[in-house]
């Protein structure tokens, strides 16, 4: 049976190529013969239109079949999972409405673990390897829900003066929840939308190189259109771009999370 782990990608810094790495790095797993499962916890729905185009997304959005309705409703969430037109990947959409998440969750018993116990029935199932949540760049009640629910996080970091900005501000919030939720750890800082021909680019990974607080992924995620085009067509750039950098580069990186989150 598998041992399923669960990975948060977080950032409280909107921007941060967050949903992107996730489809990526899980689509890239998924190709690589693993079993992934990917959750779209923002109202955005970007993980979703990852994997569907906008008609699509928007009928499970209203449909109920989404996350929305598990943490509204108390809805199985086996009973949302759809499968991502890619083997080995699945796929619970998210909804707009989960713009009204917090204010959902202030009454709730033990509102912190909501999803954490809708997750239980499929991380025990032993179906799937990992289980990827993009988190809605906000610290509040819903993300701690999130990873509460994680073993790990990874933090996708822009390369730019401000995509570091906040970084402090996550990983604080990140031990907090850790006093009500042990078992999560900091995975790994991932740098994305890297310039080399830009000064600020070379500031920025070198300042994030020399702090010892986190772990930083070695894989480089630059800038490249093939990315836009891909989102474009509703699909990760690794499925339909496979000789480009950036799914070269979200590869090399699904490899290195694999082996972190392994040890």
């Amino acid at each position: 049976m598998r041992h399923t782990k669960v990975i948060a990608f977080a950032n409280n810094k909107g921007g941060s190529g967050k949903s992107t790495t996730a489809s990526n790095v899980g689509a890239a797993l998924a190709q690589a013969g693993k079993r992934v499962l990917m959750i779209d916890g923002d109202m955005q729905m970007n993980l979703t239109l990852s994997f569907m185009d906008e008609e699509q997304a928007l009928t499970y959005a209203k449909n109920g079949d989404n996350l929305y309705s598990v943490m509204k409703n108390g809805k199985d969430l086996s009973a949302v999972i759809i499968p991502a037109l890619y083997e080995n990947l699945d796929l619970v959409p998210s909804s707009t409405l989960m713009s009204g998440i917090e204010f959902d969750l202030f009454t709730k018993w033990q509102r912190e673990f909501i999803l954490k116990k809708a997750l239980d029935g499929v991380k025990t199932s032993g179906e799937y390897d990992y289980i990827f949540i993009d988190a809605p760049p906000t610290l509040g009640g819903w993300v701690m829900n999130i990873i509460c629910a994680s073993d790990y996080v990874v933090i996708p970091v822009e390369a730019s003066p401000w995509g570091v900005f906040g970084l402090a501000n996550m990983v604080e919030f990140i031990e907090e929840v850790r006093a009500i939720a042990p078992q999560v750890a900091i995975l790994g800082i991932a740098i994305t939308k890297a310039d080399e021909r830009k000064k600020y680019f070379k500031e920025t990974s070198a300042a994030l190189r020399e702090q010892e607080a986190f772990p930083l992924f070695n894989t480089i995620i630059h800038t490249d259109s093939a990315v836009e085009w891909a989102q474009d067509q509703s699909t990760p750039v690794v499925t339909c771009k496979r000789s480009s950098r950036s799914a070269k580069e979200y590869t090399e990186l699904a490899k290195e999370i694999e082996n972190y989150a392994g040890r």
